[in-house]
């Protein structure tokens, strides 16, 4: 049977604690929390000394001084409980590193994934598994900006030349593997048109009607690419910012993994905090009742 405590036995509690709260001076405070700070066993052996990662030992002192002072604890009892305090607090913060890392690790990972994908060696031997290459390059910012230079290179040779040449349709067909394509048709019929000339002209007349014509398609042709490539670009942009979105979350392998060692950590760091209570009031005199004590069992 639990024996009750009299106010005059509390009473006397209260005043014998006041009589052993340790050194009173500043320098006696101050040596007596440095020798305490060297027997904080656990908290020294928490930090990771590796080749590749070395946490911080100032850090961890500044951590646990700031515990120590703001917990004031005495004796070697109330100093083991600030030092689980000290470690948990510590593990804690090297899971919230665990998760950031594994999140930048996500998110750069893809970002370098769909990068290399797209380059433009990888990029062209995709287009070209495509019986429309053109039709499959308009499909990213990428292809729409070759297919934009190369139709300004043309329109400069031809706009250098004073008309369009049967080597210069043969050398921008060979952009496509020389395989024809609606642009490379089209380029051959002005070319077939050029000799056509129901209106009589006069050479000159007709090397300037053939050279505009040729300019006109080809300025029309820049301009629809230049304008895919800003659709695609925007597309793009937006199509990213939501894969990288979407890899905030670690996996849920990795992610309930940190969530049960967080668990673990938070309900270590909550035990060590009420026993802490529980033994220094019981130091400064209060009657403190025994824990209460539930066994849960499945069994019906």
């Amino acid at each position: 049977m639990k024996k009750n405590t009299t106010p005059k036995q509390l009473a006397a509690n209260r005043r014998n604690a006041q009589k052993s709260t340790g050194p009173r001076t500043p320098k006696g405070r101050a040596v007596s929390k440095m020798n305490a700070m060297k027997h904080g066993i656990l908290s020294k052996q928490v930090l990771v000394n590796g080749l590749v990662l070395q946490e911080s030992s100032a850090e961890l002192e500044a951590l646990h001084r700031r515990f120590w002072e703001d917990l004031q604890p005495v004796g070697v009892m109330e100093e083991m409980l600030v030092d689980q305090i000290v470690t948990a607090h510590w593990r804690l913060r090297r899971a919230l590193t665990a998760e950031s890392g594994e999140i930048a690790l996500s998110v750069d990972t893809g970002h370098r994934k769909r990068s290399n994908g797209t380059g433009p060696v990888m990029q062209w031997m995709l287009w070209r598994t495509h019986t429309d290459t053109i039709h499959a390059m308009e499909k990213s910012a990428i292809g729409s900006a070759f297919l934009q230079d190369w139709v300004r290179e043309l329109r400069d040779r031809v706009e250098a030349e004073g008309e369009l040449t049967e080597a210069m349709v043969r050398r921008f067909t060979g952009h496509f593997g020389d395989q024809p394509n609606f642009l490379t048709n089209r380029l051959t019929e002005l070319l077939r048109n050029q000799e056509a000339n129901p209106e009589g002209m006069d050479a000159g007349a007709l090397r300037d009607r053939n050279k505009a014509a040729a300019l006109a398609f080809l300025d029309g042709q820049a301009g629809s690419f230049r304008m895919w490539k800003e659709q695609r670009l925007d597309e793009e942009e937006y199509e990213e910012e939501a894969r990288q979105a979407a890899a905030v979350l670690p996996s849920a392998e990795t992610l309930d993994k940190i969530l049960r060692y967080e668990t673990t950590l938070n309900r270590q760091l909550s035990r060590a905090m009420a026993q802490l209570e529980r033994v220094q009031r019981r130091r400064q005199g209060e009657d403190i009742p025994a824990p209460l004590s539930v066994e849960v069992s499945d069994r019906g």
